[in-house]
């Protein structure tokens, strides 16, 4: 960013426009799928790239260190639960995210909105993949006010913003686009999302339409607040605000998102890069993105929300997504599965009992290069928590490593010969 003073991570109030060398295109392939350089005041993004989810400020089970020693080159936290535990202006005491949590590179935090939705329906952490299929999912009226079987609502929508009570203790917060900036700006990443209004597979077109329409209106708002609190904060190193842009899986609604916030400009403030959210039905995941990327400016990144499959990144990446995040690799690991180059396997079985191996012989994860399933199999048995620590390091050093890959195959030409190779083991004959 352009600025009057020595610290160039600081912006002139006068020109909050994106950085011209904040991201630079390296390499590209095909129509769409390219590498490139996210350059933040923590330190630069290679992309294509796998941030692990950090949720409260840890990834859980694992120390920050070997969250770096693993390749990860940045984490994602949820600002909705830092925001209910322990608190923004804590996190901001402290030093920022990063700080905080003694992690030494560059960060993104999430607006909120996603969890004020979808806890506040009831559906937790699998409202995307409850609402990606089936005939419920496609009525034509939809369901506008869904809660999940035995739930109540806890959060309830307007033009203005949410109200919703905390699934922690039910007392009664209030988020808006103004509150979600102070949140973010708050924790101190990086990198950070516009507050948007979640929809489903199941909502009707006309609620669709509505819920796109606010979300345009709360991004207006997102702008006007974060070029106030940048000016405010000028003490602080610049953090990149990235759009939204939903429209469920509705062609001429994802386009139009995707005009609207790549050329929207709030007193010379834009956003910095563009973030791909909202329910997706698996099938067509390459087509909504690409319909996505093909109105986004082509000089900024764009993040695929909640993306972590073998074919679902090499899919993403080419219809021109660059960066993504997912809970499932570390959620999954704490349930016993693991993800080798020949599929998706569970260390419970009986099978693991006497492998005096490494889980995956091509691995090289830390848990792979030092223990066998045999031992990780006892853990788990053993109930020990030990387990969950060295299955995550090695689920997100399988999908680290794999988008590591991917992006080295753009710039060598060799992508749809790893994404045969690579998606040809994952999905063959199980081991």
């Amino acid at each position: 960013m352009p600025s009057p003073s020595s610290d160039p991570a600081k912006p002139a109030p006068s020109d909050l426009s994106p950085d011209p060398s904040g991201f630079a295109i390296t390499a590209r392939h095909g129509e769409k799928a390219r590498a490139g350089v996210i350059r933040t005041p923590h330190g630069d993004i290679a992309t294509p790239a796998f941030v692990p989810v950090g949720t409260k400020a840890t990834v859980k089970a694992v120390l920050p260190q070997a969250v770096a020693d693993l390749g990860a080159q940045a984490v994602l936290a949820n600002a909705y639960h830092l925001y209910l535990q322990p608190g923004h202006d804590l996190v901001d005491e402290a030093g920022g995210l990063g700080t905080f949590m003694n992690w030494p590179g560059p960060t993104y935090t999430d607006s909120g909105g996603f969890q004020v939705m979808s806890l506040g329906a009831g559906f937790k952490k699998v409202l995307s993949s409850e609402f990606s299929g089936g005939e419920k999912a496609r009525t034509a009226s939809g369901e506008d006010d869904a809660v999940a079987e035995g739930k109540e609502r806890l959060a309830h929508v307007d033009d203005d913003g949410v109200t919703f009570r905390s699934f922690i203790n039910g007392d009664v917060h209030r988020f808006t686009p103004e509150i979600s900036m102070q949140i973010q700006h708050g924790l101190g990443a990086d990198i950070m999302f516009a507050f948007d209004e979640l929809t489903t597979l199941m909502n009707s077109r006309p609620y669709q339409e509505q819920a796109l329409e606010r979300t345009r209106l709360w991004a207006i708002r997102c702008l006007a607040e974060h070029r106030r609190l940048t000016i405010e904060r000028d003490t602080k190193p610049y953090q990149q605000l990235w759009g939204v842009i939903q429209g469920a899986q509705y062609e001429d609604l994802r386009r139009q998102a995707s005009r609207d916030l790549g050329a929207m400009e709030v007193d010379d403030q834009v956003f910095d890069g563009f973030g791909i959210g909202g329910a997706l039905e698996k099938e067509n995941l390459g087509t909504i993105v690409g319909w996505v990327t093909d109105e986004l400016p082509e000089d900024r990144p764009r993040h695929l929300l909640g993306i972590s499959e073998v074919d679902d990144l090499f899919i993403a990446v080419a219809a021109g997504a660059d960066t993504f995040d997912c809970v499932s690799p570390s959620r999954v690991a704490r349930n016993s599965a693991v993800y080798t180059r020949t599929g998706r396997v569970n260390l419970t079985g009986s099978r693991y009992k006497r492998q005096f191996a490494p889980i995956d012989e091509t691995c090289d994860c830390f848990t792979c290069t030092h223990y066998t399933a045999a031992y990780i199999h006892h853990l788990f048995r053993a109930k020990e928590i030990l387990s969950a620590t060295l299955c995550t390091i090695h689920n997100e050093r399988f999908v680290v490593r794999l988008v590591d890959e991917i992006r080295a195959s753009i710039a060598s030409g060799d992508f749809e010969a790893l994404r045969e190779e690579r998606t040809g083991a994952y999905y063959g004959e199980a081991r």
